[in-house]
Formats: structure tokens, sequence, C-alpha cells
């Protein structure tokens, strides 16, 4: 199967057109959309009707191994997505409420503003992330994306020789505060422990190299909390040059797909106490 794109960035991201994930399930289906996704590392497929949760979960699943959500045990979270494989990336508590202001279930949410990297706090890293739009904001909202290949092709050899061989510790909590959120309980922080990534890893199927960054960066490994600081602001500022970066307008219905491997990625600001923003995520995981 010959898959129809159509460019959405000049680097690395596509639109899939005549693509069904509820019929487009064959072998042959699933590797065509692996070998766009392999050379774009993002890309987005229009459906008229959004994916029932079912058909999100089936669909991922024949991407790679599902994800299970650890819920952080953040005090008052309900379930309104009851599948441990989706991700409730909205602003709507268990009763389909929008939560108030100060509510820290909000204010972790809107740490997804920040760039970052689906679940690299984990050992067992996010592959591809696919994220279902159920209600969208009439303005604001968009997903940015920047590809981190292309950002490491074009780094200084000075810069790729300084990243060569450090690591980078990765935590869930670093990035919750990063974004305004209150400080985690004991019990929360043991909930989601941190993780040590490369800076740079080899793409597992594009065999590029890939800077590995993210807001749930904490700390490099060996290197004075200043000086790595200053590191990463450095990193975060190339790769967020406007040459690498995309923001994808959301539709109902759409799904956008990404590779947690070869980008970063947030969610854009919108007026979350005024509209409702229902997306639905499910994620790959490594083997």
């Amino acid at each position: 199967m010959t898959l129809q794109t159509e460019q959405l960035h000049p680097l690395y991201a596509v639109k899939i057109s005549g693509f069904d994930m509820r019929q487009n399930t064959s072998l042959a289906d699933i590797a065509a959309l692996k070998e766009v996704l392999d050379e774009y590392a993002v890309c987005a497929v229009p459906h008229e009707v959004p994916l029932t949760n079912e058909e999100h979960i089936g669909f991922g699943a024949l991407l790679g191994p599902v994800a299970r959500k650890t819920m952080p045990k953040i005090t008052g979270t309900g379930a309104r997505v009851p599948h441990n494989e989706i991700v409730d990336q909205s602003n709507l508590d268990g009763d389909g409420n929008i939560y108030p202001d100060q509510d820290k279930r909000l204010a972790y949410k809107r740490a997804n503003r920040l760039w970052h990297t689906d679940m690299s706090y984990r050992s067992n890293r996010a592959t591809w992330s696919l994220l279902s739009a159920h209600v969208c904001p009439p303005e604001g909202g968009e997903t940015e994306t920047t590809d981190m290949r292309a950002v490491y092709d074009d780094l200084p050899e000075k810069m790729k020789g300084r990243l060569e061989g450090l690591v980078a510790e990765h935590c869930y909590w670093h990035s919750r505060l990063l974004g305004g959120g209150p400080e985690p309980t004991p019990e929360e922080r043991a909930s989601r422990p941190p993780a040590q990534h490369s800076l740079v890893h080899i793409h597992p199927t594009s065999g590029r190299k890939v800077l590995y960054i993210a807001s749930h960066v904490r700390s490099i490994a060996g290197m004075p909390d200043d000086e790595a600081k200053d590191l990463l602001e450095e990193l975060r500022a190339i790769a967020l040059q406007p040459k690498y970066v995309y923001a994808y307008p959301w539709n109902v219905g759409d799904v956008l797909i990404w590779d947690n491997l070869a980008t970063m990625h947030r969610g854009t600001d919108f007026d979350d106490q005024k509209y409702v923003r229902d997306m639905r995520r499910v994620t790959c995981r490594e083997q």
C-alpha cells in the first residue's frame, strides 16, 4: 500500500489522506504507515468522526506494545476515561467539568505546555504517541513539534563532541514544578521515580542520531547543576528555532502521531477556564 501524503513541514511532518484507522489495519497498511513515520516522524491522520477509545487502543497496539499508565497518585484524580491505555490530556475532571483554575491536577496538566518527550521519565521509553481530538478549543491549543534529528544534524561539531557520552536524569515531577505545579507529596514522588537516558541516541529504525532532551530533564550526570542548566537552555534555544518547529491546527477526529524517539512536542496555550480541550493519547513503548 502506498500512502497519499501532503507535506506539512519541509523537514519532517506530513498529512496522510485516505487512511482510516478503523479499516486500514492489515500488515501491509501498518508497514506502510511505519515507513512514513520513520521518514517524517510526525503524521496527521484526519477522520470525520473521532475514534472510540477501543478503536484508538486497538490501532495503537498494531504499531507496537501499548503503555499502560501508572497513575502518579495525584490527590483527587478521577478516571474520566476508564482505560489504562489512554492518557486523558483534557482539562476535564472525572465528572466532565472544567477543572477550577487553582486545582493542582490542572496545574500539573499545564506542564504539558512545556517542550517535552512523552515518558522520557521512564526507563522503558515511549516510541509513538497517537493523540486523538474529541473536542478542540476555538482558539489556541495547537500541538507544536520539533525534529530533534535535524537539530542534531545541524549542531556544530564542537557541540556534538561535548554531548558525546553524556547521560541525563529525567523526572516527571521536575517538569510538573517547572510548569507551575505544587510540590509533590512523598507518595506522589515515589509513584514515578526518575530515569536516566543518553543525551544523544541513535534512532532505532532510521539510524539517525537524535538529541534527546525534554522539560523532564533534571540533571546531567557528573555536571554541576548550573552548567547543566546552561547547556540545556542552549540546546533548547537551538531546537526551538522556527525552521524546526511545526504547529498542528486541530480538527475534531484528527489523530496526530509523533515519534518520541525523534521529536519534542508541546500543547500551546488556550483559555482552559473557558474552553474544553478533550485530547486522548495512546502511547506505544519500547519492547
